[in-house]
């Protein structure tokens, strides 16, 4: 160590991000739990809770925290990437993507950052020197970033401990890469090797970046409002099942009546009360009564004004829920869904810069020049549910101001290898006409194909397809033709018409 307690050698640096890795897992294993609805018991109310229950609830959760997560990881899909001008460099880019499977892994990488606050992802050569891509959790990797920095990282580690207990650590430098083994709490067994990237391989996927001293780095889990409402539910529950159990059958009281004692000098019940019995006594002055059951519904008004809360925290729309009415349809959905819709943008706009990053240490791998496209966009799935209709329609309405027709492709969600299939297809269309301009030039009898298309005037349709046949020409010559002939009454000859005003 040095005299600021730095850490100088690998095993020191080790042990520091083992540390950090230890203080972090806590926090988020907590948010991970909650996640998966394993919440802390509510102690404040379990005694009479579990007089009344046992432990017949005890793993029973009202569980919104997974819906907070979901309902903006489930929006988020990466369809691909933009890297260059050239679109070699996106379909190569395409390829990477898929052969590392991070359709899946990415939608993983996505889950646990909104959960814990950070995932990771580590860019390294395979056997064969192609890249990869692998989504790592907050669980096993930590970093320590340059000084005043909050993206470029100085030495980074990963733990793993295999189903024998056995722990392994690599260690990542700009220069250099070591693996330890544990044994007994020290780092041992040290492999060192060059690090031919020349960079951390390590890229952290922040939720919610903030600038936060003292490391500018502050990872924020989406469940950091939340746990404390789901809390707050989960007793007034608790509380309602209690009520309902002991309001089951109204409590019943009697006045006027001498208590009997056991031998011990205990109560005792005076009365077993049953459907089929009847309460009587001696004692003229004896008094029946009953209270009056507990109101249920106060607990629910509580319930909907706490999910209520957390619907504002989380920007949910309450119709997810399944409370507050009826629900919406149209542009009241498109209004609901506005602040989630804002809340996943923005959750896009803090991974994309992660993975145009990962692909621009994949291109390095390989020693390609588009490491440095500094250009590159993620491309994203329109995170806005619409219907198909809906959709083209707007599609169609874009087209009109002059948007390139496959920047539409893109925002109809098509895949750039989908895209590009569709520019070969129509080439291959268009190769097709070339070749063979009879199959939309005039025929051999001279028709007007074009003119075919147009609307057929109103009429008696038989006379101009027979004028057609008979002339070969356009259908406004045949139609002239049928007109001046078959669709006008004919006149009867001058010797046969009446004088008028004449008898017959």
């Amino acid at each position: 160590m040095d005299p600021f307690n730095r850490p100088t050698t690998p095993p020191e640096w080790l042990d520091w991000l083992h540390g950090k890795l230890t203080r972090n897992w806590a926090a988020g294993q907590r948010f991970t739990n909650y996640y998966e609805g394993n919440h802390e018991l509510m102690r404040f109310a379990q005694a009479q809770y579990s007089n009344a229950f046992g432990e017949i609830f005890n793993k029973w959760a009202d569980n919104f925290c997974g819906l907070v997560v979901d309902s903006a990881n489930e929006r988020m899909r990466v369809e691909g990437f933009r890297m260059t001008d050239d679109p070699s460099a996106d379909r190569d880019a395409q390829e990477i993507w898929q052969r590392n499977h991070m359709d899946a892994d990415s939608n993983a990488a996505h889950l646990g950052a909104m959960v814990t606050g950070a995932s990771f992802a580590v860019v390294w050569a395979d056997s064969d020197g192609r890249p990869t891509i692998t989504a790592e959790s907050s669980e096993n990797i930590a970093v320590q970033f340059k000084a005043g920095s909050k993206r470029d990282i100085e030495v980074s580690a990963k733990f793993t401990t295999d189903d024998w207990g056995r722990q392994t650590a690599t260690l990542w430098t700009d220069t250099k890469v070591y693996t330890f083994d544990n044994v007994k709490g020290e780092w041992v067994n040290p492999k060192v090797g060059r690090n031919p990237l020349g960079t951390n391989p390590v890229i952290p996927l922040i939720n919610r970046n903030r600038l936060a001293a003292p490391n500018l780095w502050h990872p924020y889990s989406d469940l950091h409002d939340i746990i404390p409402i789901q809390d707050a539910i989960n007793k007034t529950v608790q509380d309602a099942i209690v009520a309902s159990e002991y309001a089951a059958f109204p409590q019943r009281y009697v006045t006027g009546m001498e208590i009997t004692e056991d031998e011990n000098g205990n109560p005792v019940a005076p009365f077993q009360v049953a459907v089929d019995k009847l309460l009587q006594a001696e004692d003229p002055d004896t008094r029946f009564g009953s209270f009056e059951a507990a109101n249920l519904a106060n607990y629910c008004v509580l319930i909907d004004k706490l999910v209520a809360n957390m619907a504002a925290k989380a920007k949910l729309p309450f119709h997810y829920f399944l409370s507050g009415g009826m629900i919406p349809s149209g542009d009241a959905i498109a209004s609901a869904e506005a602040g989630l819709i804002s809340k996943t943008r923005e959750r896009m706009l803090h991974f994309g810069e992660g993975w145009e990053r990962a692909m621009r240490l994949a291109f390095k791998v390989l020693g390609d020049p588009r490491q440095d496209a500094f250009q590159a966009e993620t491309i994203w799935a329109d995170p806005e549910i619409r219907t198909e209709a809906q959709h083209i329609d707007a599609l169609i309405k874009q087209s009109a101001l002059g948007i390139p027709r496959q920047a539409l492709w893109e925002k109809a969600g098509y895949t750039p290898p989908q895209i590009q299939r569709f520019n070969r297809m129509l080439a291959e269309q268009e190769e097709l006409l070339h070749r063979y301009p009879a199959m939309l030039g005039p025929s051999k009898g001279g028709v007007d194909l074009a003119g075919l298309a147009q609307k057929a005037p109103q009429g008696n349709s038989g006379n101009v397809n027979r004028k057609l046949a008979e002339a070969g020409g356009s259908v406004a010559t045949a139609t002239k033709a049928a007109g001046s002939s078959s669709t006008r009454p004919r006149s009867a000859p001058a010797k046969n018409r009446r004088p008028k005003n004449k008898p017959a």
